[in-house]
């Protein structure tokens, strides 16, 4: 697997409100989007796309619901690599015995992703992410 760059890094986070004021407000973040709670910018240096995602955001990504399983470590942030193929990607991940939240699919918005959870509650995805490709 050849990772070409951290396609994203979202904090996650359980009060959507109160992290855009720390981000926006006092650290002088400029979103320039958003879904729902999720705001999102890929217009700050250093990173291709930095994000505050919700909790049940991020719920609703892996488990298709908005409510994270109890059983598991609630994650604090989500980086996602791009790499060259999603599948093969995570067929290797899983052949060194990672095990995946959910296998490669592709997203409402173009990008095709794998993740896993770490036991230290990092949400790691392999993806493609087309339209950051080309800023590439």
């Amino acid at each position: 697997m050849h990772v070409r760059f951290i396609a994203s890094f979202s904090a996650i986070v359980r009060e959507p409100a109160a992290a855009r004021a720390l981000f926006a407000d006092a650290l002088g973040v400029a979103f320039e989007g958003s879904a729902g709670d999720y705001l999102f910018t890929e217009k700050l240096a250093g990173a291709k796309h930095f994000g505050l995602w919700p909790l049940a955001g991020a719920a609703e990504a892996c488990f298709g619901k908005a409510e994270w399983p109890a059983d598991l470590p609630v994650p604090q942030a989500s980086v996602e690599l791009e790499v060259d193929d999603v599948a093969a990607a995570a067929r290797e991940l899983e052949g060194r015995g990672y095990r995946l939240v959910h296998g490669a699919r592709t997203e409402p918005w173009g990008q095709t992703i794998a993740r896993l959870l770490t036991a230290e509650g990092l949400i790691v995805g392999v993806c493609t992410t087309p339209h950051l490709r080309e800023k590439a």
